[in-house]
């Protein structure tokens, strides 16, 4: 991974990018957002690198200006599930292991080259407890992606069937089948490649 001078054209233009994410959950201060830019960082991370590894202890969650990367877990067999997809304007991290300062149970790796803003965790939990419009932001953040989303992503687990489970991937997801192998998008809804080749050739006859 390199780090991309923020003050760069490319730079300036992922900030915007980024400030412009956390807007349209709820608008910072110049002021809060001057602060917060101070504990980010712009990084490259090329295919097939891990944005952080499973095993590690994280210091920071991440805003993805370009590219996509999937979090996955792996068991001692070598078997991956893939928990969920991030491409643009996404933030990925393992925030379970964030909060309880403890190594991360999954593994966050790029699957196409990649422009990321890392925020440090502690400067943002500092931050949080000092910005009014920063805590707001981060209260309207969680409810629609880990309240709302989450509870819907853990009923369709249990409950729907395989197809149902790729529809809801195609709607939650719009824009990634064309940019994911078969075998991420099966690995996702726990099903094999053969079972999603079959299921998306039963939408073709339909």
């Amino acid at each position: 991974m390199k780090t991309i001078s923020a003050a760069s054209p490319l730079g300036k233009t992922a900030f915007l990018a980024l400030r412009n994410a956390m807007s349209a959950y709820y608008p910072v201060s110049e002021q809060t957002w001057q602060e917060f830019t101070g504990i980010c960082e712009l990084l490259s991370v090329e295919k097939n690198q891990f944005l952080y590894q499973q095993g590690q202890l994280p210091n920071s969650f991440a805003f993805v200006y370009s590219g996509l990367f999937r979090l996955f877990i792996a068991d001692e067999k070598g078997n991956e599930y893939n928990k969920m997809f991030f491409d643009e304007n996404t933030f990925p991290g393992s925030m379970v292991a964030l909060l309880k300062g403890q190594v991360s149970r999954f593994a966050i790796e790029a699957l196409e080259d990649s422009l990321v803003v890392t925020i440090n965790f502690n400067g943002f939990r500092r931050l949080l407890a000092a910005k009014e419009d920063l805590k707001m932001y981060h209260i309207h953040y969680l409810e629609q992606n880990w309240l709302i989303a989450k509870e819907a992503r853990e009923v369709a687990l249990v409950q729907e069937e395989a197809l149902a489970r790729y529809l809801r991937f195609l709607a939650e997801y719009p824009k990634l089948e064309s940019r994911l192998p078969q075998y991420h998008i099966a690995s996702h809804l726990g099903i094999t490649a053969t079972q999603l080749s079959r299921i998306r050739k039963q939408l073709v006859d339909e």
